[in-house]
């Protein structure tokens, strides 16, 4: 296990050092997802200005927790596509024209090197926007930070992070079993697109199963807001950590079946 961890290091600082490289050679690799992500970073806070204008609360929430709310997904994204998002985005278009199979004949997991072989360090800047609006909302709801309420609004960030990259690895390794991926990305782009824009405290009924079980992206931002404001409850911890597990473990049931697929469709 501490030799694979070793090897899996070894192959993040080369990548990591690869990626850098070219980006002092293709500037344009920096500034385009920069542009990119800014343009959408400012979409979103006029889009929350625009639909929260006239709204002074959300059922227990104030204006304070929902520019906290907003800024939260927007770290979460930051980080998204800061680390994985355009290694993982690409698994379809690998699938298609067979390029999967370089991945499948290199000595370390796929999957690893899918995940971090292009960081954009572009988006970077995005992670510091969120922050700025993190803490406005806090100071906003008026919001007395201490170490352990800061520790666990970091540790929510974190666990609804990874559930992010697992929901985007499960959505993508479907290319893996259907042709074609349109219907799949046009669900996870109408389903972010609303969740951004509403927490998950004003689902209710089938729109709560929807967006905090098939499709948890209604927690995603939600969880962390509710530990930081003091509103999280022990059973809704467990129920966030049990969705995060849940999903690991489809994704990766998913991803290795896919990928035994692919081997015999290929061979």
């Amino acid at each position: 296990m501490r030799k694979r961890l070793k090897k899996n290091l070894g192959v993040f600082r080369a990548l990591f050092s690869l990626r850098f490289h070219g980006l002092t050679v293709f500037r344009l690799d920096f500034f385009g997802p920069f542009f990119v992500d800014g343009s959408l970073f400012v979409i979103q806070l006029l889009a929350f200005g625009a639909v929260y204008a006239n709204v002074d609360a959300i059922g227990s929430w104030g204006r304070g927790e929902m520019i906290l709310y907003i800024g939260s997904f927007s770290l979460i994204n930051a980080i998204n596509m800061t680390v994985y998002f355009f290694g993982i985005n690409g698994i379809p278009d690998k699938v298609r024209s067979g390029d999967l199979d370089l991945y499948l004949t290199k000595p370390v997991s796929p999957l690893f090197r899918l995940t971090f072989e292009n960081v954009s360090p572009g988006s970077i800047p995005l992670v510091f926007m969120s922050i700025c609006i993190i803490a406005y909302g806090a100071g906003t709801a008026d919001i007395r930070l201490t170490v352990a309420g800061t520790g666990a609004y970091i540790f929510w960030i974190l666990i609804m992070t990874v559930l992010y990259y697992e929901m985007e690895v499960f959505i993508r390794s479907v290319s893996l079993y259907v042709v074609s991926m349109a219907r799949m990305e046009q669900i996870e782009e109408a389903g972010l697109e609303l969740c951004m824009k509403l927490p998950g405290i004003a689902f209710h009924g089938v729109y709560k199963v929807l967006f905090y079980l098939i499709l948890p992206y209604g927690i995603m931002a939600t969880l962390p807001v509710q530990s930081m404001v003091g509103e999280m409850s022990a059973e809704m911890a467990v129920y966030g950590m049990g969705v995060m597990g849940l999903f690991s473990l489809l994704t990766c049931a998913v991803w290795k079946q896919g990928l035994r697929r692919y081997n015999s469709a290929s061979s």
